[in-house]
């Protein structure tokens, strides 16, 4: 081990053995030992990139809703292995807030929109919503919920307020703007994907449809 390799975090060796032998347990076993949530999160502004990498990783993987900062900042990071592992992360500890009852409510209501019951997820949605009003993720599902239920005002509303409450969430921005586009208004549309991608740069379909935006809008001046 040179006198570099010294100076780098732990984390990189984590990160370097995991990319080869893909233990993700393992893995997350030695950063645990070695890290506290807080220090993953120090190693997650420094300069080496792959110390980003295994930091974020881990984030993603042990960290509760405290690292959504964090993570999201590593959304807009310079590298992309970093905004990669950022998004999914992130996505991850929006879920890991609340009790361990709402947590699982989250999941259940993930649980009925990835089935297509959109009546179920709206109600168990606004259940959740009445009870627990600062979890963003309850809001977006609710608001999910209702676009697929053709009640765009009513999920622009509600991307709106998850928004509010958790201003990185990515998907709440791109939901709202495909509502205010069924409800024709392309240019509250065009500010909600541009907010979406502010956040999340990576989001190519909300790329394409800002371009389509911008294009249409200039040709009706």
């Amino acid at each position: 081990m040179n006198h570099d390799d010294l100076k780098r975090p732990l984390v990189v060796f984590d990160y370097e053995r995991y990319l080869i032998d893909q233990e993700i347990d393992v893995f997350l076993s030695s950063v645990s030992a070695r890290y506290t949530i807080g220090g993953l999160q120090r190693v997650a502004t420094l300069a080496d990139r792959t110390a980003r990498r295994g930091a974020v990783l881990a984030l993603g993987r042990l960290a509760d809703y405290q690292a959504n900062a964090t993570l999201g900042r590593g959304l807009v990071d310079s590298d992309r292995g970093v905004r990669t592992l950022a998004e999914n992360g992130i996505q991850r500890v929006w879920h890991r807030i609340g009790t361990p009852s709402q947590q699982r409510h989250l999941l259940t209501i993930r649980e009925h929109l990835e089935s297509k019951d959109f009546e179920r997820a709206a109600q168990v949605s606004t259940a959740m919503v009445q009870d627990a009003p600062w979890i963003a993720q309850a809001w977006f599902y609710r608001g999910k919920s209702f676009f697929q239920l053709g009640q765009h005002e009513a999920a622009t509303r509600d991307c709106h307020q998850a928004l509010e409450i958790n201003a990185y969430h990515f998907l709440a921005a791109s939901v709202m703007g495909q509502s205010y586009l069924l409800q024709g208004d392309p240019v509250s549309a065009l500010d909600s994907f541009r907010r979406a991608l502010r956040l999340n740069p990576s989001m190519e379909e909300v790329r394409a449809q800002v371009i389509h935006l911008q294009r249409s809008l200039k040709d009706k001046k």
